[in-house]
């Protein structure tokens, strides 16, 4: 069995409940690589082999050991015997989005990437640090610290969500990239690589957990009706 771990879900960002409700001890023993955001919308949170990065809204990246650390939300995994081996000569959104996606049928699934090697093109966003009371994600989006770089090795990791599952998660692919030298990552808006070696992952299920103690989370209400448009506008446009 492979499970994607995910806690609390993207909508109480995109509602502005953006308080730490999981720590970095306990998110680690649900998984050895993931992606998330610190309390207040603090960077992009990149975990490689239960190595935690994070980009800060300036474009740095620092490496966190502080494992007290807290997340509104975060998705990990430990990688399992369904792992496959992967080869792509040239990958870009357009790739995974389609023919990728169409090839191993993830319509209905969750799935899980890892690719690293040479990028000709990588351009990021970062979510910049908030202070109470707290904007929403999609507030913050609109004036969010982009970078872009060229001719960089690194790697990208991330998750594949279905449709079905759109208003927990961010639907299609949600990846965030970190270079080899820590000098450059974040959430991924575009790229083009070439030679790229990683691994593909479809779950058996995904684990869904609740920030049940916390009485933010508890007691917000949802706006179901733009829930959705909010998620793929905050998730930003894949090119």
């Amino acid at each position: 069995m492979s499970n994607l771990f995910e806690h609390s879900t993207i909508e109480v960002l995109i509602a502005a409940k953006l308080d730490g409700t999981i720590t970095l001890t306990e998110l680690l023993k649900h998984g050895s690589y993931g992606l998330g955001t610190f309390t207040g919308l603090d960077g992009e949170v990149i975990i490689l082999d239960n190595d935690v990065y994070q980009v800060d809204q300036t474009g740095t990246v620092n490496h966190i050991t502080d494992m007290n650390t807290t997340l509104p939300f975060a998705s990990v995994h430990t990688p399992s015997e369904n792992e496959q081996p992967l080869t792509l000569a040239k990958a870009d959104f357009a790739l995974l989005n389609q023919t990728f996606a169409a090839d191993k049928n993830l319509k209905n699934v969750f799935a899980t990437i890892k690719l690293h090697g040479h990028f000709n093109a990588v351009k990021v966003r970062v979510a910049p640090k908030q202070e109470k009371p707290y904007p929403s994600l999609l507030a913050v989006t609109k004036n969010q610290p982009i970078f872009d770089t060229e001719d960089v090795t690194g790697t990208i990791v991330g998750y594949y969500a279905p449709e079905l599952f759109g208003n927990i998660t961010a639907a299609g692919w949600h990846l965030h990239f970190l270079s080899d030298d820590h000098q450059f990552g974040g959430h991924l808006l575009s790229f083009v690589g070439s030679d790229l070696d990683g691994t593909f992952e479809i779950f058996d299920g995904i684990e869904q957990h609740f920030p049940i103690n916390d009485p933010e989370f508890r007691n917000h209400e949802n706006d179901l009706a733009t829930l959705k448009a909010a998620i793929e506008e905050s998730e930003g446009f894949q090119d």
